[in-house]
């Protein structure tokens, strides 16, 4: 089973090397990593083209003008040959068993069509600073999951054949384009946590989630949400009526505010055991 790892890189060649140690580090020896630049400066180009050299498990292809990740991750799923695959943003770094850990899974696990583990935050260094604490097994087979509060995230993997059935990932998305893959590939299939450690995310001041796109990151996350409602044919949510068109990210987190109520997060962590005991 061939593990595809995907990278959109855009002017980050300066922390690359920690990511390609780490793809070097791997147990599971199966592997291609795949690198699209979606228009860099000619020198950062050339840095990751030096670091890869001489690997033939790497693969660099580049976007025309810059595109975006939206267009720039799609892209890259269709570049890759491996049944499973999995992003690896180009500032951060997996552990040595990431890849080793979600192919067990699929392969003992036909029904799974999507992993994901906790990942690490850490300093500008990748240096460990915090986990991310929220990442744990959701519920499976619930039309009304929206990944909100933030559950799935680093290290996920996906089986490819399987997103190919899905509307595939929006390549207008800018921000978000992680949560509109992950709301797809749920419909398909399980969705399975391991309970461990995989990714390291760096924090540091290039990074998307860093920059001022991070004031416009509610509105991406909420208007994947709204496609989400509409693609399931929802009309109401929790006795709510979910509106005709998209206006803002107020009214559609609003939506989703019982949420977070003791109540309900009693009722789910019930039903997330009876799932572990039953399926």
């Amino acid at each position: 089973m061939k593990f595809s790892i995907l990278i959109a890189h855009y002017n980050n060649a300066a922390l690359f090397k920690e990511c390609y140690d780490s793809i070097l580090n791997q147990t599971y020896p199966d592997w291609e990593a795949i690198i699209l630049d979606d228009g860099s400066l000619e020198n950062q180009k050339e840095q990751i083209q030096k670091i890869i050299a001489g690997n033939e498990k790497f693969q660099f292809f580049e976007n025309k003008k810059n595109s975006g990740v939206g267009v720039t991750k799609s892209k890259l799923i269709e570049l890759a040959s491996g049944e499973i695959c999995g992003f690896v943003d180009p500032d951060d770094a997996i552990l040595p068993t990431a890849l080793e850990s979600a192919i067990n899974v699929f392969k003992r696990k036909k029904k799974v069509v999507l992993t994901y583990s906790r990942f690490m935050a850490c300093d500008k260094d990748l240096n460990p600073v915090a986990p991310f604490k929220s990442a744990m097994q959701v519920k499976n087979g619930d039309p009304y999951f929206f990944n909100y509060p933030i559950q799935i995230g680093h290290f996920t993997t996906f089986r490819k054949n399987v997103y190919e059935t899905t509307e595939k990932m929006n390549p207008e998305l800018r921000i978000a384009e992680d949560q509109d893959l992950y709301l797809k590939m749920y419909e398909k299939g399980d969705v399975y946590f391991i309970n461990e450690t995989n990714y390291l995310y760096r924090a540091h001041a290039g990074g998307i989630s860093q920059n001022s796109n991070k004031t416009k990151s509610y509105d991406y996350f909420a208007q994947v949400i709204f496609d989400t409602m509409k693609r399931r044919n929802l009309k109401s949510i929790n006795g709510k009526k979910i509106p005709e068109k998209y206006n803002d990210h107020k009214e559609i987190f609003t939506l989703l505010d019982y949420k977070n109520g003791i109540l309900y997060r009693i009722k789910k962590k019930i039903s997330i055991i009876l799932q572990k005991l039953f399926r």
